[in-house]
């Protein structure tokens, strides 16, 4: 017989990923937005960069290609719509994307791409 100590001892879940929601016209909504938001390579991009750690505007120009008035422009979009927060360090502005969920978004959806290139079988 279990002591009274084991019989209250809590179960711990661990949170899930899949939220199992039927989706309402609020939830397309959202999903529409956020990819629109994906929908421009450089945006995509550096959502990509961020979604493997945080960056600044500089390292975010270099590792993007693209010119640092662009990738600033980018980022005012994607924090207005809230897909990357910011914090200051110093003088420096340091990016991050903002949700799991999210970052999870960019690395399948690229990943998809890689299939789509190589041509490589896809997955169940």
């Amino acid at each position: 017989m279990a002591s009274k100590r084991e019989a209250k001892a809590p179960s711990i879940a661990a949170p899930s990923l899949a939220h199992r929601i039927d989706p309402d016209q609020a939830r397309l909504d959202a999903a529409t937005a956020t990819f629109r938001m994906l929908s421009d390579p450089t945006r995509l991009h550096i959502l990509w960069i961020l979604a493997a750690g945080e960056a600044d505007v500089s390292a975010l120009t270099r590792a993007c290609g693209a010119s640092r008035t662009a990738v600033s422009q980018h980022l005012a979009k994607l924090r207005f719509t809230g897909l990357v927060e910011t914090r200051r360090d110093g003088r420096r502005i340091i990016y991050r994307i903002r949700d799991g969920h999210l970052a999870r978004l960019v690395r399948e959806g690229l990943n998809h791409a890689d299939h789509v290139v190589t041509g490589e079988p896809t997955h169940e």
